[in-house]
């Protein structure tokens, strides 16, 4: 078992060294709570689609973002998950790193089901794969990854063996959107409970909070709402909404047994869908 800690930062539009000394600080108080992993929102460093990412986007690992995050890792002897802003050449990337209490990448993924209104800003990601870990084998994917159709890249990490899949997010509503109205979250529950519960998987996502200052969604307010979801498909942690809603979430993660792998995952299906079946309460007609 070990502590997850989400931080559900606010993240400023084109500001990285207000963005990153706030990261450094929450990582900090993770630690001294006694996290053992540390999960940061989607662009972390220049906030998603601003316009600066195509000047100020720098490369993985040896850019400034990263080295920064690195150190945090290594001086408080935490597993850090960050999404972060990724220049390659001529391309600049939505890019996610997992870093280990060394201060290494053991893995990086980039965004493959990016918004269309992202496209002007990022480049196609080509690859999923998943890192094994004390903690367990950790899954990584970037907030609508989750929405890709029929939940194919999920699931994908399922099949790759996935305890644990980490997912840095920035989710953004209409600045006159009513919460009370209309909560916030259902969009994400459906896409991860199905997930988390057919591969008894924990999926943990979080989200910034603050106003989106420029690009395809300015005037919009990312509003946090983080997600945790446990194997058996119950949201076990929701944090709270709002443009000011920042603060440091603590989940306690138990990966449990793996109860199948490749092609054995269908006859696991089929015996839950029977003992499901079979739990069934009798009608009248019955």
């Amino acid at each position: 078992m070990f502590t997850l800690a989400l931080l559900q930062m606010r993240v400023v539009g084109g500001e990285p060294e207000r963005n990153l000394q706030r990261a450094e600080t929450l990582l900090a108080e993770a630690a001294a709570h006694g996290a053992q992993c540390a999960l940061l929102p989607e662009a972390m460093d220049l906030g998603w689609t601003h316009p600066s990412c195509r000047c100020a986007a720098e490369p993985i690992p040896g850019g400034i973002p990263c080295r920064r995050l690195a150190a945090a890792a290594r001086t408080h002897g935490l597993y850090v998950c960050a999404g972060l802003v990724e220049r390659d050449g001529e391309l600049v990337y939505n890019a996610a790193v997992i870093l280990d209490p060394a201060g290494q990448v053991i893995l990086k993924h980039r965004k493959l089901n990016e918004l269309e209104i992202g496209h002007p800003y990022y480049a196609q990601g080509d690859r999923l794969n998943v890192c094994r870990t004390p903690l367990g084998t950790l899954g990584l994917l970037i907030c609508a990854d989750g929405l890709a159709r029929d939940r194919v890249l999920a699931q994908a990490l399922g099949y790759m063996g996935a305890d644990v899949i980490l997912s840095p997010s920035a989710w953004a509503v209409d600045a006159d959107h009513d919460n009370r109205k209309d909560p916030y979250g259902g969009l994400w529950r459906r896409a991860y409970t199905p997930v988390a519960r057919d591969f008894a998987v924990w999926i943990a996502s979080v989200s910034n909070v603050g106003w989106i200052t420029a690009g395809p969604w300015q005037g919009k307010q990312c509003i946090g709402c983080s997600q945790v979801v446990a194997p058996t498909g119950e949201e076990v942690l929701l944090g709270p909404y709002g443009v000011d809603a920042e603060t440091i979430l603590y989940v306690d993660i138990a990966a449990p047994e793996r109860p199948a792998r490749g092609g054995a995952w269908a006859g696991h299906w089929e015996a839950q869908a029977r003992i499901a079946g079979e739990r069934q309460p009798m009608t009248n007609d019955q």
